[in-house]
């Protein structure tokens, strides 16, 4: 194999540059060329189009920085079987043919993962390097580290704000249906309490929670300042199993509901029980913070950072997990695998899984979650019960999530 294509895919986030280094430099090392399909699966549909591509050759990988997020390849949201074209196949087939192109390396989410499997069935041969923020693919994903650190960075920021003005701040984060982004960071920035798909919450007992732990804050401070965070994940759902999110927001590409609201409709049933709760007037007036008509409950605020937990700079975990899978995916490639997903290093052996297997959704580990509420972590459910089993572990640990 003497020319591979290297394709990013899906929603942006860190360590994807690490990826793209990583497969160059493979690339080189064996003698082979590098080059760029710009814009994602809609570059590689009109791949016919394009006069030429940039090759990565060393001197051009050196000008892409590792540590930066986003990706140099460009990104789009195309489902190829959603193209109305019979002849698709036959012209991403003829557009590789134009270059020379003999593999691809993908790097995406289950999204993406799930077109590279109906490529490689389409005798495109192509390996994954995967890539998600949102953690919640079945090995470990380029982006999530990145993305949970900077979810907590904010989070700690906006404590700051919060306890300014004596607010419960709501923060909404990306992750869809999973709520590994929420859960880690939350837990990374010491959040008060944690919402996620994986347990609908009851509100009364997260206003219980609430309640309880500001009011003793403000109580404690010599200055009477407190606050209380909530993280939330997008694809919340209440008790009755019902989605909290804004049915307006439409579909994406590949027909998923756009999720957005979450912290907002948390934010009013909070704000609901504060005003029929006659406790929290004699606290308010007891702490001389009560303005009749102006000031009367505490205020309750969300706050959705969006795209800023996926841009800015790559984590360090993910420059490095990113260079091996863009370098192990080539190495899968040029010894002859196709469709199938980088999983990781182990010595010298690189391990790779099926990718109609890789995609398949993992959710957060409930019996995780009862061990963070043994810690005071609310997650709007009465807390787990664990039993923790304790197990000597010998030989070689492997890197895990």
């Amino acid at each position: 194999m003497k020319n591979i294509g290297i394709i990013t895919s899906g929603g942006d986030c860190g360590g994807l540059n690490a990826v793209i280094k990583g497969a160059a430099q493979m690339a080189h090392k064996n003698g082979a060329a590098c080059f760029v399909i710009p814009n994602g699966y809609a570059g590689l549909y009109n791949l016919l189009e394009f006069d030429s591509l940039i090759e990565l050759k060393p001197e051009r990988v050196d000008s892409v920085s590792s540590n930066l997020a986003g990706s140099e390849a460009g990104h789009s949201r195309v489902k190829i079987k959603k193209i109305e074209d019979p002849g698709k196949y036959d012209r991403i087939k003829q557009g590789l043919k134009k270059f020379n192109i003999e593999g691809l390396v993908i790097s995406g989410g289950d999204d993406s993962g799930s077109v590279m499997v109906d490529l490689s069935q389409q005798g495109i041969k192509c390996v994954h390097a995967p890539k998600t923020m949102d953690l919640d693919l079945q090995t470990y994903s380029v982006g999530a580290d990145s993305t949970i650190s900077r979810i907590a960075s904010f989070a700690e920021d906006i404590k700051t704000t919060g306890r300014t003005h004596n607010r419960i701040i709501v923060m909404e984060v990306f992750g869809r249906y999973a709520g590994h982004t929420a859960f880690r960071g939350g837990v990374a920035a010491d959040a008060d309490a944690i919402l996620i798909p994986e347990v609908p919450v009851d509100f009364d007992i997260l206003y219980a929670h609430t309640k309880k732990r500001f009011i003793r804050r403000i109580e404690q401070s010599d200055v009477k300042a407190g606050t209380y965070l909530i993280i939330v994940a997008e694809g919340l759902k209440d008790a009755s199993g019902k989605e909290l999110t804004d049915d307006s927001a439409g579909i994406d590409a590949f027909g998923h509901k756009k999720l957005a609201g979450a912290a907002k409709f948390v934010c009013q049933e909070l704000t609901k029980r504060f005003k029929a709760d006659a406790a929290i007037k004699e606290f308010m007036m007891k702490e001389k913070m009560y303005v009749k008509g102006l000031y009367e409950i505490p205020e309750v605020r969300s706050v959705t950072p969006g795209h800023l937990v996926r841009c800015g700079h790559s984590s360090a975990y993910d420059v490095n997990f990113g260079k091996e899978a863009g370098a192990g995916a080539v190495l899968l490639l040029m010894n002859g695998m196709s469709g199938v997903t980088f999983v990781g290093l182990s010595d010298s052996k690189v391990r790779y899984i099926e990718t109609a297997e890789a995609i398949k959704q993992r959710f957060v580990d409930l019996n995780v979650v009862a061990f963070h509420e043994t810690l005071g972590v609310c997650f709007g459910r009465k807390p787990g019960k664990i039993q923790p089993e304790f197990v000597k572990v010998t030989g070689r640990i492997e890197r895990h999530l």
